[in-house]
């Protein structure tokens, strides 16, 4: 994806977000994310989105810890998430495409690493602020949930932090049945490495299969959905070590 399409999604989920924050209240109980109340999840993507906002705007070439959360609640908190959640948007889009910054994942820039980073904190945690609410999810695009498929088995899982390992080598395909996507995921001792396949994948074998369209499997592998969301192909027991050691934590 363009790098403006990512900036056009985090400008569109973060306002769903704080709608859905604004409605559920600051106290209610966010089901995807047990240990949060809604102010929980906004002073952390308050601080997250005001984080990658000063790396970019500041041109910031190592490691800069982030400045802590707020300690405003209620309406002041959702105004000041907007508030945040703008300036964010406004850095990305007006920031030279040759900006030096510090970042944790290949790409092919720096404003391109942190616009689909960020467009992808903030849909996820979108989906925590609407869980919250209650009602239906807003969907994601296939073309974005692909991309945050691959972000999260190719970036995030192949770092050495990934807690997605196995005594005994094994083989985990991931395919999106809305579109001619999967991803082979080969699990060892060491952090899994992906490849993504298009078009006539090839059916090589493999010990487990997860199957679904592109949103389902993206909310399910960040774990905003149960395993029930998914078809389980194989070994259940490769599934369930994604669901039990997958979360990507802050610190």
């Amino acid at each position: 994806m363009k790098i403006t399409e990512h900036i056009e999604t985090l400008a569109a989920e973060g306002r769903l977000l704080a709608d859905a924050a604004d409605a559920a209240g600051a106290g209610a109980p966010v089901p995807t994310c047990p240990d949060w109340r809604v102010r929980d999840l906004l002073r952390h993507t308050a601080m997250v989105h005001a984080w990658a906002a000063a790396l970019v705007r500041e041109g910031q070439t190592s490691y800069v810890p982030d400045a802590g959360e707020s300690e405003l609640d209620g309406p002041e908190l959702v105004a000041h998430f907007r508030e945040g959640h703008r300036h964010l948007v406004e850095v990305l889009a007006n920031a030279p495409h040759d900006v030096e910054c510090w970042s944790f994942l290949p790409a092919p820039s720096p404003l391109a690493f942190w616009a689909r980073r960020q467009a992808h904190e903030t849909t996820i945690h979108r989906v925590d602020a609407e869980s919250a609410r209650g009602g239906a999810l807003s969907p994601v695009a296939p073309a974005h949930a692909l991309d945050g498929i691959d972000e999260l088995l190719r970036g995030m899982h192949a770092r050495p932090k990934s807690r997605v390992r196995t005594e005994t080598p094994r083989t985990l395909r991931v395919r999106a049945t809305d579109t001619d996507t999967a991803w082979t995921v080969r699990l060892s001792a060491e952090p899994p490495s992906a490849v993504r396949e298009e078009g006539q994948v090839a059916e090589a074998a493999v010990d487990c299969e997860l199957s679904a369209p592109a949103e389902a499997l993206y909310l399910t592998l960040w774990n905003r959905l149960p395993l029930t969301a998914l078809t389980v192909t194989g070994d259940e027991d490769l599934a369930r070590l994604w669901r039990d050691n997958s979360s990507i934590t802050w610190s």
